[in-house]
């Protein structure tokens, strides 16, 4: 498989192919620690399942095991978790925004007591309106500063990243996110004290990912300099500006090419196809924890065979509607399962049907895939 993906999140220890969404390995997480997950990458192994890439929250005991059993080939670190993190780090940020808006009133209304010479009412009361306006200007500059650098580095984040001088290189973008890291460093500097915990724990966390989250990166460098030699700078940039708006333009490569120029096509199917292909995040994990939530509500705890059950009919199941219609995540990974029903995979009879030893034989290896 070309990327899979990798997470701990209880109940389970899940392996999920990227592309076709199929579950390789879920287990319940006896113990989350390297030596564990180094077991179930070599289980995999043994069942001739290889992998070229992988992708992770960036938990330290994946991260141990997949430099164990795979150090040659790249681990992709989540880039949703990084700017989930932005997102709530500036949630913050503008409540604190807005609690100081909040108490302009109650500080202009303590100065006036003052200067009628009253006493001040509450508990740690402010009656310096400049300070507090000034306090107020310093905290709506911090989260200005982090709402305009989590912009940047999400536009940095993306597969295609396009500026006024074409499609922007994976070099580049690394120099770009290291600024925008030594910017989000000088904010937490300057930002007001009750700000400054808060943006440490962003800039420590996003120093410690930098260099694993555009790893998809280096492999695009190739294919869009092919395509910029032959086909312009400028037409390079007008396919990374179509396929960034591919839900509007056509969600499939195909799509896409059939409103390109004919000579176009050639040179942009295996750059659109690699671009598709690039891989991110771990959400395919998630998928699966989403699926195992209404069983996790009814049993409340999932054995490892339970877990085992619920793979072999998840990798069975054909969807019927949306962009893999007709197909299930066995067949999209590229094999072709014997049967599309999962109790015949695991050995019973068809419904309404008698079924022979023989015949239940030939079956027997579809579960190994399966599961």
């Amino acid at each position: 498989m070309n990327c899979m993906a990798a997470n701990t999140v209880k109940p389970t220890r899940a392996l999920v192919d990227v592309h076709s969404g199929a579950v390789w390995a879920s287990t319940s997480p006896v113990a989350v620690d390297g030596e564990s997950w180094t077991l179930v990458l070599w289980q995999l192994q043994e069942q001739g399942i290889d992998w070229q890439s992988t992708v992770s929250d960036g938990g330290r005991a994946i991260g141990e095991a997949v430099s164990s059993v795979t150090p040659e080939r790249p681990h992709q670190r989540d880039v949703w978790h990084v700017l989930h993190l932005c997102q709530q780090v500036q949630a913050r940020l503008d409540l604190l925004v807005k609690r100081l808006e909040q108490q302009g009133p109650v500080v202009a209304r303590q100065a006036a007591r003052l200067a009628a010479g009253k006493g001040l009412r509450g508990r740690c009361p402010k009656s310096d309106v400049g300070a507090h306006a000034a306090e107020l200007a310093q905290a709506r500059s911090g989260a200005d500063g982090l709402g305009y650098l989590s912009g940047e580095l999400h536009r940095l984040l993306e597969v295609v990243v396009l500026t006024a001088q074409g499609l922007m290189s994976s070099a580049v973008r690394q120099g770009e996110l290291d600024t925008v890291l030594v910017l989000l460093d000088e904010l937490s500097q300057t930002a007001p004290s009750n700000m400054q915990p808060e943006l440490r724990k962003l800039v420590t966390r996003l120093e410690a990912a930098l260099s694993q989250l555009v790893l998809f990166a280096p492999a695009l460098d190739g294919l869009q300099e092919q395509a910029a030699w032959q086909l312009g700078s400028e037409a390079l940039h007008l396919l990374g500006w179509a396929w960034q708006r591919r839900a509007i333009l056509g969600k499939s490569s195909a799509q896409l090419l059939e409103g390109l120029p004919p000579d176009w096509r050639a040179l942009a199917q295996p750059l659109l196809v690699a671009w598709d292909a690039a891989v991110r995040a771990s959400s395919a994990v998630e998928n699966w924890h989403s699926v195992l939530r209404p069983y996790l509500a009814v049993h409340r705890t999932l054995s490892t065979g339970m877990l085992a059950l619920l793979a072999v009919w998840h990798n069975h199941r054909v969807a019927k509607l949306g962009l893999h219609q007709g197909q299930s995540p066995l067949m999209r990974s590229g094999m072709a399962p014997v049967t599309n029903d999962w109790l015949v995979a695991l050995g019973y009879p068809p419904h309404g049907a008698a079924c022979s030893s023989a015949s239940l034989g030939d079956l027997q290896p579809t579960l190994a895939l399966a599961a």
